[in-house]
């Protein structure tokens, strides 16, 4: 008997990077995916977007939080200088997660047959699941996509856990990205893993709920082996205690000659006896033992075969991660240089809007402010960077309050006629 098994995993993502490199597979940017053998890139053309996502999914992401972006740029604005953090450094250092992606599968019998219609109906269940039993909204939902190009269809469900919490101790609501919202702790993921099960055969899908703990000991496959191997042992112990007996009876009654018996009764020696009662009592273990073998071995290897797929992905990610390992060093060194020549590009970029709001006409001033403001809304400029730019010229009230500027910063002394010595003396500081 084959058994087919629901799979619902959970992998938290702790870094923007990491966001970004999981964004690259699931969305199959990559050029490596075309020589990937685990990937057929033609058939790449029929994975089901469940959730779409045309940005990238660091652009995404800074889309669905961008109130808590602008609550923590607010609160920095008061923070002591050593302990300012851009918000992404505020992420990427804190403990919880800047998303999670769930994973959602089942062996590969079970979509044997299967029409894309079909999987598109199971994985609408599972999205079910996701919405109704972990409790998301679609605003957290930033990408969901069936992919189709790989041996077992399988779900990419990226979610941002983001959630307005009471702080004690600015006694008010402030947001905060909190997985164990959804999934408090491993017993709360077996329970949750227990209403997937149900809402699949709820629908009628002919899934068994899994091994139970797996998840929690992330068992891999050479150690369903071992299980494999210790229930064969068990077995074999067996059958040789059997034919044991079975041959010892055998040898007792070539030598016993003339048995007594009557139409009621057999007379045989003690010994003779005991040999008979042991080959009965070894039949009846192996008996008992033959079923309960025969059903962890379904479950064991079925199980296994699905967790082949989640394997292969985790394998797949730790190619990325070394590769990645072996090319971060020579960035490291590359990317002192680039800072560097960034921070030259920005301040001449800083230096030419602020020459164009001294001295433009109307029209150039108006142009260059929303060009400020774009370059902020990418994240391009801090506030500090705004603060540089708008001081003392016409435009300073607008851009304060476009990017927060506090009021203390706020001067009566107008810039735009300093003599161009003074500032391109400036300027060449800052380079």
């Amino acid at each position: 008997m084959n058994l087919n098994y629901a799979i619902f995993r959970s992998e938290p993502i702790m870094t923007i990077n990491d966001l970004a490199q999981i964004g690259s597979h699931n969305k199959r940017e990559k050029n490596s995916y075309n020589s990937n053998p685990d990937i057929d890139i033609e058939k790449s053309k029929d994975n089901i977007e469940l959730v779409p996502l045309t940005d990238k999914y660091v652009k995404g992401f800074y889309n669905i939080v961008k109130d808590y972006r602008k609550e923590h740029e607010e609160r920095m604005k008061t923070e002591r200088e050593d302990r300012k953090k851009t918000f992404k450094q505020m992420l990427d250092k804190s403990n919880n997660v800047v998303a999670d992606e769930l994973l959602f599968t089942a062996t590969n019998e079970f979509f044997k047959n299967m029409t894309k219609d079909d999987i598109k109906k199971w994985a609408d269940t599972c999205m079910e699941f996701v919405y109704k039993d972990l409790g998301y909204t679609r605003e957290q939902i930033l990408h969901a996509t069936v992919h189709l190009d790989e041996k077992t269809p399988h779900i990419h469900c990226i979610v941002v856990p983001l959630i307005k919490k009471y702080d004690k101790r600015t006694n008010s609501e402030r947001y905060t990205i909190s997985k164990k919202k959804y999934i408090k702790d491993k017993i709360h993921l077996s329970e949750l893993q227990d209403k997937y099960y149900k809402r699949l055969t709820d629908k009628d899908y002919d899934l068994e709920r899994g091994i139970k703990g797996s998840d929690r000991k992330h068992i891999k496959i050479k150690d369903y082996k071992k299980i494999n191997r210790k229930l064969e042992e068990n077995l074999n112990v067996r059958n040789d205690r059997l034919d044991k007996s079975i041959d010892e009876f055998v040898k007792q009654m070539k030598v016993t000659k003339n048995i007594p018996f009557n139409k009621n009764q057999v007379i045989v020696n003690v010994d003779t006896f005991n040999t008979m009662k042991r080959i009965v009592k070894e039949s009846k273990k192996v008996v008992e033992l033959q079923p309960k073998i025969n059903e962890v071995f379904d479950e064991i290897n079925g199980y296994s075969s699905g967790y082949k797929i989640l394997e292969k992905e985790n394998q797949k990610y730790k190619k990325e991660v070394d590769n990645l390992k072996l090319r971060n060093k020579k960035l490291k060194e590359e990317n002192k240089s680039l800072m560097y020549q960034i921070k030259r590009i920005i301040n001449v970029i800083k230096y030419f809007f602020r020459k164009l709001l001294q001295i433009g006409t109307e029209y150039i001033k108006d142009y260059t402010e929303n060009e400020v403001k774009k370059y902020y809304d990418n994240c391009d400029f801090e506030m500090e960077d705004v603060k540089d730019i708008a001081t003392g010229t016409t435009k300073e009230d607008s851009l304060f309050k476009y990017a927060n500027v506090p009021d203390y910063y706020k001067t009566e002394k107008d810039f735009s006629d300093y003599e161009d010595e003074k500032e391109k003396e400036d300027y060449d500081m800052n380079l």
